[in-house]
């Protein structure tokens, strides 16, 4: 099955580009978001291919006055991992690992168009390997970039052109996650016995910082990293920190989310700390296709496209299906011997199953 792709230095194995190893899970996944300096607006689009599965999907989800509009949409992908477009969501590489634009034609109301600038090269984080008794749960690479972006966003006919100040962060990820359908056959010797997970990009005027953990539900971290990363640093730039802490995390009564936490990452010089505290209401990951009815992978067939529109006021965060958000999040940045800096930024949480520091 020869496709766009073959005609590209690009090949990892002896065979075409269209068949990624033998793992169904296998994915390769593209993330934006973005949003208004003051946290008021917000907006995120996922796109993702899924070659074993033969299905491709993308999502855009908005934030506005209260309300998370979504936009999904889910094809099959015919093998052709070149073709970057699921109904009206489309993405394109204008300058590779620097800018990107996304473009949403008008479809259930919604369009959008972003243009996403790298501030600096990307990160790449450390790969992420997790086994579920035998059976290999996830095992991916991640770039994470954050950008300023351009741009703007159209609800029911109100077109807003994103302003000066607008930042974000994207990510690029491949490799083996749970998608599509489950499997209905049980492991014996499997079962996670919890998942936790927390992410920080965050956006500075001159710099970014950058914060993940995943953990035990012990709290020992499995996979952690924090950078430190100035405007136009390069591959090798910026401070990369193996021992970050999120420390001061108080959930909110009956959720899994967290009012705040403060963000500590060794330095030669001494210890920064980041504080964070979310703002508004949390953007939740399902309207992107983290869980749910349009879960990433999902067979929908030929083509299929769809509008949801949550009432974040009335949504019951304790429930499962809402367990996975990003919070927008004001960040204050202190170093020894640096000025305070004011930023924002995202706080996204996962915490599934266990988890004793936290009391659960």
């Amino acid at each position: 099955m020869l496709t766009k792709g073959d005609d590209y230095p690009i090949h990892q194995t002896p065979e075409p580009i269209a068949y990624a190893g033998s793992d169904r899970n296998f994915y390769d996944r593209y993330f934006f978001n973005a949003y208004a300096p003051d946290g008021s607006e917000f907006v995120a689009v996922a796109f993702g291919v899924y070659p074993a599965l033969n299905v491709a999907d993308a999502h855009l989800s908005i934030i506005r006055d209260g309300v998370q509009r979504c936009l999904h949409a889910s094809r099959i992908l015919g093998l052709e991992r070149m073709e970057l477009s699921v109904g009206p969501i489309r993405i394109e590489v204008l300058e590779p690992l620097q800018t990107l634009k996304v473009t949403v034609e008008r479809a259930e109301g919604l369009a959008a168009e972003l243009i996403f600038e790298g501030r600096s090269f990307p990160i790449e984080e450390p790969r992420f390997v997790k086994r579920n008794g035998p059976r290999l749960f996830m095992d991916y690479t991640r770039l994470t970039q954050n950008g300023r972006v351009s741009g703007w966003l159209e609800i029911d006919g109100e077109r807003r052109e994103m302003g000066p100040g607008w930042t974000g962060t994207r990510d690029r990820s491949w490799g083996i996650r749970p998608v599509g359908a489950p499997d209905p056959q049980p492991t014996p010797g499997a079962g996670l016995a919890g998942f936790f997970w927390q992410w920080s990009p965050l956006n500075f005027d001159d710099r970014s910082v950058f914060f993940h953990v995943n953990a035990d539900p012990d709290g020992k971290p499995w996979n952690t990293r924090a950078v430190i990363l100035p405007d136009g640093a390069g591959p090798q730039g910026g401070w990369h920190a193996d021992a970050p802490r999120m420390e001061d995390v108080a959930l909110k009564p009956g959720t899994r989310h967290a009012k705040g936490g403060t963000l500590k990452i060794p330095l030669a010089q001494g210890e920064a700390t980041v504080r964070l505290e979310p703002i508004g209401q949390p953007f939740l990951m399902r309207g992107i296709g983290y869980g749910g009815e349009w879960r990433h992978g999902a067979l929908k067939g030929e083509l299929a496209v769809a509008r949801e529109d949550i009432e974040l006021s009335a949504v019951d965060m304790g429930q499962p299906e809402n367990w996975h958000i990003q919070a927008i999040s004001r960040a204050e940045f202190a170093a020894p011997g640096e000025p305070e800096r004011q930023g924002v930024g995202v706080f996204e949480q996962l915490i599934a199953g266990p988890y004793r520091p936290y009391g659960l």
